[in-house]
């Protein structure tokens, strides 16, 4: 395990002062030069050298016919040109000093036959020169802490808490959106490809000691070095947790992952069996794996199994208390101390039993303090896990009756939705347990994403709850 980040292979790709890329032109059209796209639109602070034998300038930068001719040795060299001239551009970066190279293309050993050949061929050349290689196959790194983004899609979001290493591309590159839409986001994120080189252990090594990573994520499709993978993960989950998505066991996801990167994958039992040695908690779904990461990056970890749910709403809290169940949580009922508490606050239409059901409240802003704080101090509770709906046209219907001027409502309303977040956040915030939320309408629900953005873990259904919940368990060891 190394101890630093300088010391991984992957620094220099993750953090480049200098780029060289290969095979982008003034063409939209080609890969290449969406990818160099990309790292311009990440606001990439560094220099990059276009390569390309015909242009004087690409995307407006000064453009260099052959690598042996920069001005200097680059940090990093990104490659996206056709299969049949990758190893002998790769051959002349390692005369140029060239040490870190990502190789994009494809048409490698994930092909078979001449594919499988030419691989080697790589492998050969990448230890002539002592070049380290990310791929070939892959899309590369995103580290928007540093302002690097080799993929296809721009990363426009905030730097998060997120480590990812990945077998597959999309994975880096189809999720920016999606985890910008829970108020997360990459701390850094590797694709591996088709691993020739630099695998997946390296990247988890880099990332247990990436100071912006709370949580690793795997994509995996087959784990080529399983004893170095366990011995990596045992240390690693120590003091970071490790979340796993495999998609191998199947033999339709086998052979799918074969021609994919070409991983060889194994059965469902032996990869449990692995992910249990090791402390990895595995994910069934890309939801769950992103889920799991969330709240894990998030929340302190629970001292025991005891949820209570807040709800302003019968059905939402029956939903809630059955999915903690099948999720193996308990339900504890109230002290009386903390029923005598609660009781100013709950109409004789609500319930102070677990779920706390509010029915309605005169003051919504009590939803968002002084109940949940009587809550987290009910020592039988572990987590407290609570039902969010606060519609943007009721509390606009309400200020209008209270006599608000049309033309403030709306203003008004933002401004006691963030009043709210802001005050249930402290109190999370201030707690050492864990406070999880569900909803039934969009994250991007003002209500909502005032909560995400002040790192509250709302999931669309308690199902999503429950299961996040139990992934904190599972990872304390409870």
């Amino acid at each position: 395990m190394i101890k630093t980040l300088e010391e991984s292979p992957l620094y220099p790709m993750a953090n480049p002062k200098s780029v060289a890329f290969f095979g982008a032109s003034n063409s939209i059209a080609a890969m290449g030069t969406n990818l160099l796209l990309s790292l311009q639109a990440a606001g990439f602070e560094g220099k990059i050298y276009p390569v390309h034998y015909k242009e004087d300038h690409v995307l407006g930068l000064g453009a260099y016919k052959n690598v042996m001719d920069l001005p200097e040795v680059p940090d990093l060299a990104v490659m996206v040109l056709p299969t049949r001239i990758v190893n002998s551009t790769l051959e002349m970066c390692g005369k140029k000093g060239v040490r870190r190279v990502v190789i994009v293309s494809g048409g490698f050993k994930e092909v078979g036959g001449e594919g499988v050949v030419l691989e080697r061929e790589l492998i050969e050349i990448a230890l002539k020169y002592g070049i380290r290689v990310l791929g070939p196959n892959c899309l590369g790194v995103a580290n928007p802490h540093h302002r690097v983004n080799t993929t296809f899609i721009p990363y426009k979001g905030p730097g998060g808490f997120i480590g990812l290493a990945s077998q597959s591309g999309s994975f880096v590159t189809q999720l920016f959106d999606y985890l910008s839409g829970m108020g997360l986001g990459f701390s850094t994120a590797f694709s591996v490809g088709n691993e020739s080189d630099i695998d997946l252990v390296d990247a988890m090594e880099y990332l247990a000691v990436c100071p912006h990573t709370k949580v690793i994520a795997l994509y995996i499709e087959g784990i080529r070095r399983g004893r170095a993978f366990v011995e990596a993960a045992r240390s690693i989950v120590r003091h970071k947790p490790v979340v796993a998505f495999y998609v191998g066991g199947s033999e339709t996801g086998r052979q799918a992952g074969f021609s994919h990167t070409g991983a060889l994958a194994g059965p469902d039992e032996l990869y449990d069996g692995m992910f249990r040695q090791s402390g990895v908690i595995r994910a069934r779904s890309v939801t769950e794996l992103f889920d799991f990461c969330w709240v894990l990056g998030s929340s302190p970890l629970p001292r025991g199994r005891q949820v209570v749910i807040q709800t302003h709403s019968g059905g939402p809290g029956a939903a809630a208390a059955d999915a903690c169940g099948r999720a193996g949580l308990e339900l504890p009922p109230l002290s009386d101390h903390t029923v005598e508490r609660l009781e100013p606050f709950v109409p004789h239409t609500g319930s102070v039993s677990n779920p706390v059901d509010l029915t309605f409240t005169k003051n919504p802003t009590e939803f968002y303090s002084s109940i949940p704080e009587i809550l987290l101090q009910e020592e039988r509770a572990d987590t407290l896990l609570v039902y969010f709906l606060t519609p943007m046209p009721v509390i606009k219907r309400g200020l209008a009756q209270m006599g608000l001027p049309y033309e403030q409502i709306a203003e008004q309303a933002l401004k006691l939705i963030d009043e709210q977040c802001r005050n249930f956040s402290r109190l999370a915030q201030a707690s050492d347990k864990p406070v999880v939320g569900y909803t039934f309408r969009s994250l991007d629900d003002p209500s909502i994403r005032g909560l995400t953005e002040r790192g509250i873990p709302v999931f669309l259904g308690p199902e999503r709850a429950a299961r996040a919940i139990a992934a904190l368990l599972h990872y304390a060891g409870r």
